[in-house]
């Protein structure tokens, strides 16, 4: 299972369209990573370095030790993101929405991780807000992924304070 400090370890399986979409999620995450892969400019090694410490100094995620360059080509290369740590994807998301080559998913499962991921990282109060806040050339392609991811968020929100 995809692992993830700030979500629960059990996801609840009432509700059939949220598992799809977590699954979209879990298959997105290793298209993700590769974005970060192709457009990071630097080695394997040195890309797994840049993201564990932006995950550490953007309060993303709390890596317990930084990936080598091999782990983070697994990861790129796995067929789903179920062994792959939250702090990655939410960081690489972090990271790709900063870049001036602007780049944009190139799956819906992709735009799900994305999508999810930006709502990990920040604080909304609506889906709205979520999507303004988006860089522009990112709020078509993730409009429906966000809609989902905050159906979502707001679906299991309940497990947090339980």
């Amino acid at each position: 299972m995809m692992q993830d400090d700030n979500q629960p370890k059990n996801r609840p399986s009432s509700d059939a369209p949220q598992r799809d979409f977590y699954a979209q999620v879990r298959a997105g995450i290793p298209a993700l990573l590769r974005q970060w892969l192709a457009l990071g400019q630097a080695d394997n090694t040195r890309l797994a370095l840049i993201l564990a410490e932006t995950a550490r100094v953007a309060k993303v995620g709390a890596p317990d030790e930084t990936p080598d360059g091999d782990t983070f080509e697994a990861w790129c290369q796995a067929a789903s993101g179920e062994d792959i740590p939250l702090w990655a994807p939410r960081t690489a998301v972090f990271l790709l929405n900063q870049m001036p080559a602007r780049p944009v998913p190139q799956s819906e499962a992709e735009a799900c991780a994305w999508a999810y991921c930006w709502l990990r990282n920040r604080t909304f109060d609506s889906v709205q807000e979520a999507l303004q806040a988006l860089p522009e050339h990112l709020q078509e392609p993730l409009q429906q992924a966000l809609q989902a991811a905050w159906q979502d968020q707001q679906g299991y929100a309940w497990c947090d304070n339980n």
